[in-house]
């Protein structure tokens, strides 16, 4: 159990580049999430197709001012 306690809290680092750049491109699909760790909210983007532009700018927004997103270290 604390094994998988300790694995569930580690961030996993991805470029931050290629985060902006999903973002940008398909960002009001979810990718950017997906590629990010966050699986569930990254289908709930899907499903409304980035919250109808809103979820998908404040993301956009967060991502090119690096924000903590908890999983995520960014790398260069």
């Amino acid at each position: 159990m604390a094994t998988e306690s300790s694995q569930q809290g580690e961030k996993k680092d991805k470029k931050w580049v290629t985060a902006l750049i999903l973002s940008i491109l398909v960002g009001s699909l979810g990718v950017d999430r997906f590629f990010m760790g966050h699986v569930g909210l990254g289908i709930l983007k899907l499903l409304t197709f980035g919250g109808f532009g809103i979820w998908w700018l404040i993301d956009l927004i967060l991502i090119a001012t690096k924000h903590n997103f908890g999983k995520v270290n960014w790398v260069e």
